[in-house]
C-alpha cells in the first residue's frame, strides 16, 4: 500500500513548476490528505519544504524511486 492518497507527476520539470502544481493539487483536496509528488529537480527538496511551512502544510519528507524523489505533503 502507498504512504499517499494522490500523486502528481512533475518528472523533467524544473521548479518552480512543482511547487506550482502542488499547490494548486493540495487546494482541491480534504484536509489530512497525503499527496506525493514526483520530482527530478534537485529544488524540489528545498522549495517544497518552504512552501509547505508558509502554507501549514506538514512536510513528511521524501522517497527515492531511482532518480525520481517522492515529495510527501500532508495538507493542513
Amino acid at each position: 500500500m502507498a504512504d499517499w492518497d494522490e500523486i502528481i507527476d512533475c518528472e523533467g520539470l524544473l521548479c518552480p513548476p512543482p511547487l506550482l502544481r502542488a499547490r494548486n493539487r493540495l487546494l482541491s483536496l480534504s484536509p489530512g490528505t497525503v499527496l506525493c509528488v514526483r520530482a527530478t529537480d534537485a529544488l524540489a527538496a528545498i522549495d517544497l519544504p518552504h512552501f509547505c511551512s508558509e502554507a501549514g502544510h506538514a512536510y513528511l519528507g521524501t522517497q527515492t524511486d531511482g532518480p525520481v524523489t517522492l515529495h510527501l505533503i500532508r495538507r493542513r
